[in-house]
């Protein structure tokens, strides 16, 4: 007999107190574990706030740019200066330039002037002229040459207004800050001022901000994001062709087919690092193939959709993997086992049930490459397009802009309309982004399966 057998069998420790009393350790574990709690309130309120923060933000600043200053002028279409031989021809009456109608619209404002209550001391109707976009005249020349038959009539016209007028009523310019602007007077402010009195003048919403191309940096009120929507439409295009069905293809090999050795394994490591390199790279990467080697075309939809197809792919991989194994291996040996092959096993009920998961995360890959804007910076799209690009798939080698790109190049003019137009740009960009999210999520619990 040992002595531990000797001994005996320890007495149990007496407990003292009651279960229902919390003793000092008890308290410290519930104090610690309410301290985590509020730690974690605080951390998502400054993430909210923040969030908030950034939001009002954007919204103050960006939604006016949907908003623009308008001036109405009933313009009379001369026809001994657009079209001296009277035929109507369209070629002949595009001989005439731009120029050739910034007379039209002065006489406009000359007969403007005729109201007693507009005209101020000072200011002639040539000077009054400044008060309208310089994009006013090659917008009269468009009107006139896809309706020649209006020539010889008054028309009444609604102009852009300077940028440096519709600033005055957006709170960006006064009084005090036109007697030290060399593009706007307090007169022609004042002016202004009569012009709206008198029913000339209005702010009102701007479709053209959504339509109109690019413009240059004298003229930010006639900027508008439509060669920038429609190439970022194309390269999403361009990647959910190239990467959707590349991108499952082989999710489904490596997961269902690839026998799983260090050739396989090699490849998934491969994969895995390449969602974590930075978009520059890939930029770079787009530069020395598709433009210098290949010889593809600069700044065009077909190389920004390739570079960022380059992007998606592991994230579209990643995912469909884990939409894959997420489904009962049950599902695979119940298919086996009733007389299936491999394949039908795959794509007959497994793949069908995953694919709220792909869904999923092919649509956050193509939010993600919106979003992109190094990458494209290098393969030239920041150039300035002022012509659309043509329908697919011709249009995909045309020049384009993308909306990252373009809120890029906004922020680096100097007129602050275009930094107006910067916070609209990014506007847009969002609800483009939470559009893709919320189809991501209606998807996912329209085909959702749950064991």
């Amino acid at each position: 007999m040992t002595d531990a057998t000797a001994e005996g069998p320890r007495p149990a420790r007496a407990h003292h107190g009651s279960l229902l009393v919390k003793d000092a350790r008890t308290k410290a574990r519930n104090a610690a574990e309410t301290r985590f709690r509020l730690y974690g309130a605080i951390a998502v309120g400054i993430a909210v706030v923040a969030l908030v923060g950034l939001l009002s933000s954007i919204l103050y600043n960006g939604a006016s740019a949907f908003r623009q200053t308008f001036i109405t002028l009933n313009v009379y279409l001369d026809p001994d200066v657009l079209d001296k031989n009277g035929n109507r021809n369209v070629e002949e009456i595009s001989k005439v330039s731009t120029f050739g109608y910034a007379p039209l619209i002065e006489a406009a404002f000359e007969t403007a002037f005729e109201n007693p209550e507009i005209g101020i001391e000072g200011v002639t109707a040539s000077d009054a002229e400044d008060l309208i976009s310089k994009e006013a005249a090659a917008q009269l020349r468009r009107y006139v040459l896809a309706n020649p038959g209006e020539i010889g009539q008054t028309v009444e016209f609604e102009f852009l207004a300077n940028g440096r007028i519709d600033g005055y009523y957006k709170g960006r310019v006064t009084m005090q800050s036109a007697e030290r602007d060399s593009n706007v007077s307090p007169e022609q402010l004042q002016l202004a001022d009569q012009l709206k009195a008198a029913g000339l003048l209005s702010t009102h919403f701007n479709w053209d901000f959504l339509t109109l191309a690019d413009a240059s940096e004298n003229r930010p009120e006639a900027a508008g994001l439509g060669v920038a929507i429609i190439g970022s439409l194309y390269m999403m295009l361009v990647v959910l062709v190239l990467s959707l069905p590349i991108g499952v293809a082989t999710s489904i090999y490596l997961e269902e087919f690839a026998p799983k050795n260090w050739f396989t394994d090699i490849i998934e490591v491969n994969i895995a690092n390449l969602a974590a390199v930075p978009s520059i790279v890939f930029g770079i990467l787009g530069l020395a193939i598709f433009i210098n080697f290949a010889g593809l075309p600069q700044s065009a939809p077909i190389v920004g959709g390739l570079v960022l197809t380059l992007m998606t792919l592991p994230t579209i991989i990643i995912a469909t993997r884990a939409s894959l194994k997420a489904v009962p291996p049950s599902i695979r040996d119940a298919a086996l086992g009733v007389g299936a092959s491999k394949m039908q096993s795959v794509f007959h009920h497994v793949l069908p049930l995953a694919m709220p998961g792909i869904l999923t995360g092919t649509i956050i890959g193509l939010a993600q490459a919106l979003g992109e804007t190094a990458p494209l910076l290098l393969i030239g799209m920041v150039a300035f397009v002022r012509d659309f690009p043509a329908a697919p798939p011709e249009g995909l080698f045309d020049p384009a802009a993308a909306l990252p790109v373009q809120v890029y190049n906004w922020t680096q003019r100097a007129d602050p309309a275009f930094t107006e137009r910067a916070s609209g740009a990014i506007i847009v960009l969002l609800v483009f982004l939470l559009f893709m999210n919320a189809v991501a999520i209606l998807l996912r619990r329209r085909f959702e399966r749950r064991w």
